[in-house]
């Protein structure tokens, strides 16, 4: 049994990718206040949208209901893990006609905070086009900001394509009737920590974690794209596999004189402090020119750690493709493997 767990950074560049509530006619990103200082941060529920959209074409999404009117509105999945995968790895709550059915997620995902603080800035903007002359323009702004973003990930692989139809208080992820028409279409019956569950056959398995980590590679989404569009890709992804849930690797990124920087130390000091529980290489995934020299003098600081093979470097893309055709072909099938059953 592993876990995936690591960090991932996006690089924004005069950019407003998600947005909180606006004033008037003004638009405000999302930020949040540590003390007086200010941290721009794209939320997870953001991330996983952008994750979700970016899934291959042919990917089957599960689709949206929505019910009710004013306060009493829904609005749920299908709820079907066994034919769709967003529903298997983001999870989903479909409670309706006094069925509850629950899914908690596969893929775990922090927010993501700018590692330093940093205060927005005011763009101006009016709308006079076509109008008589002497007309006064529509006035708006909103706000954007350049940071470094950098959010905790977690991905549970025991869990994929896992479902739960018994649990002790604890709502079932899928009905008798669906466990029993996933079993009719090459599920089996299997237990997953302790509880009655249903298993897709290991090669679906295999492929929607595969598929989700070449999404992850090429990400795309964001507010204001025709204002601000930027690349959403990782600039930086660390991920490791651990053999339980914890993410030793949430401090690898810190602030100096203002900057973000990487740490090697800690990246170093954790490594050794965990190395009973990895269960692989660390992979570093970290773009070119990201963080100025940053990227060569790690490479430096680390090359004892690389030529043991303890940490792998290369570009976020590379890394990430290499490791889903690595798990598609079965190379980590062991990482899906639950102990407890």
């Amino acid at each position: 049994m592993s876990f995936l767990a690591g960090k991932i950074v996006l690089d924004v560049v005069a950019g407003a990718p998600n947005n909180g509530e606006g004033e008037d006619n003004t638009g405000r990103i999302k930020k949040l206040r540590v003390g007086r200082e200010e941290y721009p941060y794209v939320s997870a529920q953001a991330f996983r949208r952008w994750l979700r959209d970016s899934l291959p074409p042919e990917e089957s999404r599960s689709e949206v209901t929505r019910i009710g009117k004013g306060a009493k509105q829904q609005a749920y999945t299908e709820g079907r893990p066994d034919r769709h995968l967003d529903d298997d790895l983001f999870g989903y709550m479909v409670a309706v006609k006094r069925e509850n059915f629950q899914r908690d997620t596969v893929l775990a995902t922090g927010t993501l905070v700018s590692v330093v603080p940093q205060r927005p800035t005011m763009d101006f903007g009016t709308m006079s086009r076509d109008f008589p002359a002497g007309e006064h323009p529509v006035i708006h702004s909103h706000e954007l900001y350049s940071a470094t973003l950098a959010g905790d990930l977690l991905l549970d692989l025991p869990r994929a394509g896992v479902f739960e139809t018994d649990g002790n208080g604890l709502r079932v992820a899928i009905s008798q009737t669906v466990a029993e028409e996933a079993q009719a279409a090459g599920a089996e019956s299997a237990t997953l920590r302790g509880t009655a569950a249903v298993r897709l056959p290991l090669t679906e398995r295999r492929r929607r974690i595969a598929t989700l980590l070449q999404t992850l590679a090429a990400v795309r989404g964001g507010a204001k794209q025709a204002l601000h569009y930027g690349d959403r890709t990782p600039s930086l992804i660390l991920l490791a596999p651990l053999k339980g849930g914890v993410n030793p690797f949430t401090r690898v990124l810190g602030a100096r004189d203002g900057k973000p920087v990487f740490l090697p130390d800690v990246l170093r000091e954790e490594l050794n402090a965990w190395d009973d529980e990895l269960d692989g290489p660390v992979l570093l995934g970290w773009s070119p020119g990201f963080l100025g020299e940053q990227r060569e003098q790690v490479r430096g600081e680390l090359k004892d750690l690389m030529e043991e093979g303890r940490v792998l470097l290369d570009h976020p893309r590379v890394l990430l493709s290499q490791l889903a055709e690595r798990i598609q072909q079965g190379a980590h099938d062991s990482w899906f493997e639950d102990p407890a059953a």
